[in-house]
């Protein structure tokens, strides 16, 4: 932040110098001259945003948000080879300057100053600075189906800076471990520390809820109720830290996953504070929450006042929801995503809350982000309760909605569950195992299922071992599916390691991964510090995790599923380049099941035997003995 008032200077000046000044002058002059000099220095700069940018982006596009005291009475100017300033825009609230800028692409990476003159004389300048691109290998990598993505929440997984903890000046600085909604300490040393743990459990990628700044007087610990884009909280760390984090993740062959809100903000950010003009917000008569009705931006029949409520209605009380039809809005959050990829050279994005955002500008926003970074994976989260309701966010539904979102992929709701009925449900026409084959087969919806993000729990929902009952037989035959199945499978922090809990009431699905903080009891990221149980679920996990990241078939193999048959539900990845295949079959009844192959003959001609990749046993091919609650993961050969 930068505050510059050469009025408060000269007064102290003066005062040290009354005696004589009066001296040599008479008052009215005086109070002449502090009114003077009180008009031409009122203004005060207190942030330019980008804070910096970068040279040769394929957009030649630039607009800096200017904040501070009464900045719209300065005029504005710069000199940079490259570089023009083509337009200052003035808006409602005199604290805040739009300007626009053209860099052209034979511009050079350095310095200049934007200088800010009232009344003919400059009052301030800012040092502007364009940044040469990294173009280090191994930057924005990409996010694929041959990844396995791990989501942890930074301040529930591990304490590795206690300095950091409590930050005088925030709103928040209650530490207590004893409450769900107090924050924990957890921080991106904490995770750094831990990479090796992740890599070795055949982790690929890691995502985070978000990191950026928080300042909320409650519950801040989650990251979704930003209060600066530009910032990372400092609870968690500094910018530098995370840049760090990502290059240290690419260093261990890990990628990284940046969690970003178009959506809304908290309620203490600090341009919700002093808004630029009143269409910043979706703005209402009343208070006016979200419907939460996806259904209502797809459906023809839906009444538009019911389409304005889902998508302009405010998430919660605390959470401002941005309007994304106002085209300031709109280069402030691309600029600000774009602005974080190049920095930190991250490999993806999940998006929050991808449904309640404005539709038109979303597609925009995907055409801009991936024309600066083609490599760059992102997946939007669609917390819906059909196929087709996934499908209409995808990119290449323009039959159905008239525009491409250019949305990659989105979250698998509807698979998950699917693999819940399928492993918990009574078997039956539509229900049980036949669920999960009736979901897989509207895949014909997506452009591509398998960029889409499937999972069996995360932040916001009942951990999977819990909704299982507890029952480790079905969880190994959930994890199976998951790391066998068509897409990206990502798993929640603690899975491997047994953690449990519902939602509700008391918000224990966010609770501190065991040996993550000093002191703690039992360290579960080492084995000496797990259960039995414990260790037979993360070796499981290693197990599978491992194995898919050796096999053709798993990373990027095609699917094929047969409809189930005595309760048996049967699908093969399979690879025709690399000639690898992989059986996966699902019985979750109680009794052991004898499954002939011979009907699967469209995969498994020439096969003459096959190993259980978790055993590592040789199974005999022609007749095969599933166990009851089973999912049994063979290679064929």
């Amino acid at each position: 932040m930068i505050i510059i008032n050469p009025l408060k200077k000269f007064t102290l000046l003066f005062n040290a110098h009354t005696n004589t000044f009066l001296n040599k002058v008479s008052s009215a002059i005086v109070l002449l001259l502090i009114l003077s000099f009180n008009s031409l220095f009122a203004q005060k700069l207190e942030r330019i945003e980008p804070m910096f940018w970068f040279a040769g982006m394929h957009n030649p596009k630039l607009q800096l948000l200017v904040h501070g005291e009464n900045i719209a009475s300065s005029s504005v100017s710069l000199t940079y080879p490259g570089v023009k300033l083509l337009k200052v825009n003035k808006v409602e609230n005199p604290n805040y300057l739009f300007l626009d800028l053209t860099i052209a692409p034979a511009a050079k990476a350095g310095k200049f100053p934007i200088n800010f003159t009232a009344k003919g004389k400059k009052i301030f300048s800012y040092t502007y600075e364009l940044k040469n691109r990294d173009k280090s290998a191994g930057r924005i990598q990409g996010v694929t189906n041959k990844d396995f993505i791990y989501l942890l929440m930074p301040d529930r997984f591990s304490n590795g800076d206690k300095s950091n903890d409590v930050v005088q000046g925030l709103t928040e600085t209650a530490l207590n471990r004893d409450s769900m909604y107090y924050r924990h300490g957890g921080d991106i040393q904490g995770v750094i520390n831990h990479l090796d743990y992740l890599k070795d459990l055949g982790v690929t990628t890691v995502w985070m809820t978000p990191e950026v700044e928080n300042d909320m007087p409650q519950a801040s610990y989650h990251g979704y109720a930003v209060t600066d884009h530009y910032k990372i909280d400092p609870r968690f760390g500094t910018n530098a830290l995370y840049k760090k984090y990502v290059e240290i993740a690419h260093a261990k062959g890990l990628k990284v996953i940046k969690d970003v809100v178009h959506n809304h903000i908290g309620t203490q950010h600090w341009f919700y504070k002093d808004l630029p003009m009143k269409s910043w917000l979706n703005q209402w008569p009343k208070y006016t929450q979200t419907s939460y009705r996806d259904q209502t931006v797809m459906d023809i029949h839906a009444s538009a006042a019911d389409r304005k409520q889902m998508l302009d209605g405010w998430f919660v009380p605390t959470m401002p929801d941005l309007n994304q039809r106002n085209p300031y809005v709109q280069n402030y959050l691309t600029q600000n995503h774009i602005w974080w990829i190049e920095y930190a050279g991250i490999d993806g994005l999940r998006l929050d809350t991808y449904g309640y955002n404005d539709p038109v500008y979303m597609a925009d926003w995907a055409l801009k982000v991936q024309a600066e970074f083609p490599h760059l994976s992102v997946f939007g989260e669609t917390l819906v309760t059909a196929v087709a309701n996934q499908a209409f966010f995808t990119g290449g539904n323009t039959v159905n909605r008239g525009f491409d979102t250019h949305l990659q992929g989105i979250t698998d709701a509807t698979l998950k569950d699917a693999i819940y009925e399928g492993i918990n449900g009574k078997n039956g026409w539509v229900d049980g195992i036949n669920r999960l084959y009736a979901t897989l087969a509207h895949d014909f919806l997506y452009k591509n299922p398998n960029t889409n993000c499937i999972f069996l729990d995360n932040h916001d929902m009942s951990r999977f071992y819990s909704m299982v009952g507890e029952d480790f037989d079905k969880y190994k035959m959930g994890m199976s599916i998951l790391l066998t199945m068509r897409g990206i499978p990502q798993m929640y922090y603690g899975t491997e390691i047994l953690m449990k809990n519902f939602s509700n009431p008391d918000g224990l699905i966010r609770s501190d991964f065991p040996g993550g903080w000093e002191g703690d009891k039992k360290d579960k990221f080492v084995a000496d510090g797990r259960t039995k149980k414990e260790n037979e679920a993360f070796d499981f996990v290693k197990k599978l995790a491992n194995f898919r990241k050796s096999s053709p078939a798993l990373q990027t193999g095609k699917l094929m599923q047969f409809v189930p048959q005595d309760d048996v539900y049967v699908y093969f990845r399979y690879n025709a380049e690399s000639k690898g295949t992989v059986m996966v079959i699902v019985n979750n009844t109680e009794n052991e099941k004898a499954l002939s192959t011979d009907r699967f003959a469209e995969r498994t001609a020439g096969i003459t035997s096959a190993k259980n990749v978790i055993t590592g046993e040789t199974v005999e091919f022609k007749n095969i003995k599933v166990p009851a609650k089973t999912t049994l993961v063979l290679e064929l050969r």
